[in-house]
């Protein structure tokens, strides 16, 4: 019933395809009534909530599709391509997206350990038959999840509301993905000991810089083998994929939303614009010119 109610709030609120603001910070609800292309997209810690139409996520070569079976939990900012291939007038798609705050979910997580280690509940956070993969993870809806996702939704209706209830009902959605079957999961990421989640919040903060392997190494306290295994096993990508997939999806997104080819170049980082064209083309088949003739995207439809 909770989810249905969320799709009839959803509906009474968006007009128009893309993202909308909730007036609650970090939550954002969408929709989509054309279909759209996987193209290049950066997903920041979040999760991702279905409640009609069908999403797809591509990581490393592999595609991953989701509906309102389950929703998506990444807790760190992974390159991906994303998009609604089935959406139409007749199957729209709606949902909504919500922000993952770093220091809120690691609080939670150290609350729960100390009431009991209650996140140990969450047994088998991929869930049976659910594909998962390193960076993200998917999970089933479950009362907890649904009931706590209405209760944040339905604050929008008003400000004071927002404003003196919000974070609380954000924590209890938080609570209730830290007891579901992405539990586990989140609670490795968001836990005060992962130097490869921290690394990565690091380089997503600082793409327009030099970043070589041993400096994340060394700011991760690992050896370079070290890190570079523990990376890979985190993202399916080496340190090096990694930092040139977040370069080059963050530019696609930048030139089609309107950014020159040269400016998109050079906000993450490329000196050289003819080496951003020769690694634009290797990675997605068309050169950045032809890409921001063809690929310009609705507002936050990554």
């Amino acid at each position: 019933m909770s989810k249905q109610q969320i799709k009839q709030l959803i509906e009474g609120q968006i007009h128009e395809d893309g993202l909308t603001e909730t007036g609650i910070e970090g939550v954002k609800l969408f929709r989509a009534t054309a279909p759209l292309p996987c193209a290049p997209a950066v997903y920041e810690p979040s999760i991702i909530a279905i409640v009609s139409g069908v999403k797809e996520a591509v990581l490393d070569g592999e595609r991953y599709v989701y509906d309102d079976s389950r929703y998506l939990c990444c807790p760190m900012s992974m390159p991906v391509q994303a998009g609604t291939p089935a959406a139409s007038p007749d199957n729209p798609l709606y949902g909504v997206y919500v922000s993952l705050d770093q220091r809120v979910m690691t609080e939670l997580i150290i609350e729960m350990e100390r009431a009991g280690g209650s996140i140990a509940m969450a047994k088998g956070s991929a869930g049976k038959g659910s594909p998962a993969a390193p960076g993200f993870r998917f999970a089933q809806w479950d009362a907890a999840f649904s009931d706590a996702l209405l209760r944040l939704l339905q604050l929008g209706k008003s400000p004071t509301d927002v404003a003196v209830l919000g974070e609380a009902r954000l924590r209890e959605l938080y609570y209730a993905i830290l007891k579901g079957e992405a539990g586990i999961f989140a609670s490795q990421a968001f836990g005060t000991g992962n130097a490869i989640v921290r690394s990565i919040a690091y380089l997503s903060s600082h793409l327009n810089e030099p970043i070589t392997i041993e400096e994340m190494a060394q700011r991760a306290g690992m050896s370079r083998a070290v890190f570079h295994r523990k990376f890979k096993q985190a993202t399916t990508m080496s340190p090096i994929q990694f930092v040139k997939s977040m370069r080059l999806n963050n530019a696609a997104m930048k030139i089609a939303g309107g950014m020159t080819v040269n400016e998109a170049a050079m906000e993450v980082g490329y000196l050289s614009a003819s080496q951003f064209s020769r690694e634009f083309k290797r990675m997605y088949g068309q050169s950045p010119r032809q890409w921001s003739d063809g690929q310009k995207l609705p507002p936050g439809m990554a």
